[in-house]
């Protein structure tokens, strides 16, 4: 089983595709172009949260919640928290 240092360790792997880009700036309002390295800058705070269930990382950082492939380090999508606080699948 994978622990969150080993997604810290790997953050040079860290990739998206070009819809992947898309919609994580289309469902976080964001403006940057560089949404890896958004994404990097995140994931390496020290308040962020990370989870492992199946085949995905889950990153609660700040207001949201990035969905990063385990295997591939692929950031597949990114949301904002629901007012509940739950964005993480059970």
């Amino acid at each position: 089983m994978q622990t969150a240092n080993e997604l810290i360790l790997s953050l040079s792997k860290l990739h998206t595709t070009e819809l992947g880009a898309v919609r994580i700036r289309k469902n976080l309002s964001l403006e940057t172009e560089d949404v890896v390295e958004w994404c990097k800058t995140k994931i390496s705070l020290p308040d962020s949260v990370i989870t492992r269930k199946g085949k995905n990382w889950y990153i609660e950082t700040g207001n949201c919640v990035i969905t990063v492939n385990a295997y591939s380090y692929t950031i597949i999508t990114a949301h904002k928290l629901k007012p509940s606080g739950q964005a993480i699948p059970q």
